[in-house]
Formats: structure tokens, sequence, C-alpha cells
């Protein structure tokens, strides 16, 4: 069956509200063929949203409808590889909650920050040095990120190429990711100066679901374009991203408003500093 993701406002309802009308989902869904799986419930923006299996979208709104009447804004059908790349397997509690990685963090609120790789030159260097070079390339950069990723607890969702994206439950364990990637380049670098590996990174923060049929739509496209954006060594985040990190001991150098391509509005955008 497809799988959908929906968005509830809520405003003012609290975790308990959240749990009973799970429970009424559950309730009523064999009546429509429909599995409520998980939810996430992000408190501070009054919103909740739920991860499902249904024949369809009008089913899953039928089964909101009959238990308890708080339908959805949206309802959007989302691949199965990109939700769990996204948003995770999570911790599920008696109440359908999806619950942070650490259980003493609380319920997940469904926040995500996207993360970007984008090596340097990668084309150039394939038709200068041939594919066999540049895979050695690929391979370092795949190594680094990767063991980034682990060590922050981050999630790969895909290989770009050229790049990874990954995404994390904390825009602090992004910023650090991308900063150990840097730091871990760099040092590969002067080892192995006759073939440096430069990369920018975007980041970028939202809720897990946007419009047009598209799991994290505007922040995966705000994380790309930051990233393409970025100078060779850089680390590029949104304003979002740099609010989140408030407090935590990291340091951003605000640099104004810019016009990405896609995006109506200029957006506000940071460089991390990142220490010698």
């Amino acid at each position: 069956m497809p799988l959908y993701m929906d968005i509830h406002q809520v405003d003012g309802a609290k975790a308990d509200d959240l749990a009973k009308a799970h429970e009424l989902d559950l309730s009523v869904q064999d009546k429509y063929g429909v599995q409520c799986l998980k939810y996430w419930f992000n408190e501070s923006c009054g919103k909740a949203f739920c991860l499902f299996e249904a024949p369809s979208a009008a089913a899953a709104d039928s089964v909101h409808r009959e238990a308890h009447g708080l339908l959805a804004e949206r309802i959007i059908e989302v691949d199965p590889e990109l939700a769990e790349g996204f948003l995770g397997g999570g911790e599920v509690n008696g109440a359908g909650a999806v619950m942070m990685p650490n259980p003493n963090d609380g319920r997940d609120p469904g926040i995500r920050s996207v993360l970007f790789t984008d090596i340097v030159g990668s084309t150039e260097f394939t038709q200068r040095l041939g594919d066999d070079a540049a895979m050695v390339m690929v391979n370092h950069h795949d190594t680094i990120v990767r063991d980034a990723l682990t060590a922050v607890g981050g999630r790969e969702v895909k290989h770009t190429g050229d790049g990874i994206m990954a995404s994390f439950v904390s825009a602090v364990a992004a910023v650090r990711c991308a900063t150990r990637i840097q730091d871990a380049l760099g040092h590969h670098s002067e080892q192995h100066g006759h073939a440096p590996i430069h990369v920018r990174i975007g980041a970028a923060a939202g809720e897990p679901v946007e419009q047009r049929h598209d799991l994290f739509g505007s922040t995966v496209q705000m994380a790309a374009r930051l990233c393409a954006y970025a100078q060779p060594g850089q680390i590029l985040v949104s304003n979002v991203v740099a609010e989140l990190c408030i407090g935590k001991g990291l340091l951003f150098e605000d640099l104004g408003e810019v016009m990405l391509k896609g995006f109506d509005h200029p957006v506000h955008f940071h460089a991390v500093r990142i220490s010698a």
C-alpha cells in the first residue's frame, strides 16, 4: 500500500491529547484499510505529523474524521526509502509517538536538518586523471563523511555521485558533522598534497513534510542551493540552523541574505567558522 504523511495544526494540544487521538485512529483504521504507523509532535510549533499506510489519502482522511475530527492540513504520499532516510526508524512508545534517539530528550518533534556535501571540481578531476583516480578520491570523501555521520548520529539519505546527502535530528549535530568533515579533509590534503579533496557543504532545517508530493521539499532544496553557493572548504547554513545552535558553542558569520535559485524571497544564511 502507498505510504502517506500528513500535517495537523494542533495549537494548544498536549502530548496526552495526541496520544488519545492516535488511539482513536487505531480503533477505526481497519474499517478503512488503513494502518497508522507512528506520529511526531512538535508542541512548540503546534504541529503533529502522522505516518501511515493507506489505499488512498481519502481513506486516511476518513479515519481522522471518524476517530476525532482532527483533519490534516495536507496529506502527501511519500517514498518509503526517503521517509526512512530522513526520519529514521525511531523508537515508538506505547502511544505511538516517535521518541528521540536519547529517551531523556522526550518525544521527537519531527524537525530535521539536511546536509549536502559536494566535491569541488570532480568532473575536471575525472577528465584529467581518469575514472580510477576519481573513484579513489570519491571513496576517500565517502569514508570521511560516513565516519563523521557515525560520530554524531547522522543518517545518510543517498549518494549524489560527487557528494552525500544526510539528515540529522539535531541541527547542532549537523554543524558538528560538517566541521568534522572539513577538518578531516584538511588533514587528508596535508598528507596527500598531490591530490587534495575540496568540498562544499550546505545545510538547512525544517519540518518533515512539504508540498508537491515531496518529503522535505524546500528544506532539501535550500540545503542543496547553499551547498552549490558555498566556496571550496566552506560550510553554509540557513538561518534556522544557526538559530537552533544558539548557546551550543558553535560560531557563525552572518552573511546576510542571498537570492537562491527556486526561492521567491532572499534567504538569510551564515557561514560556520571552522577552528584552525
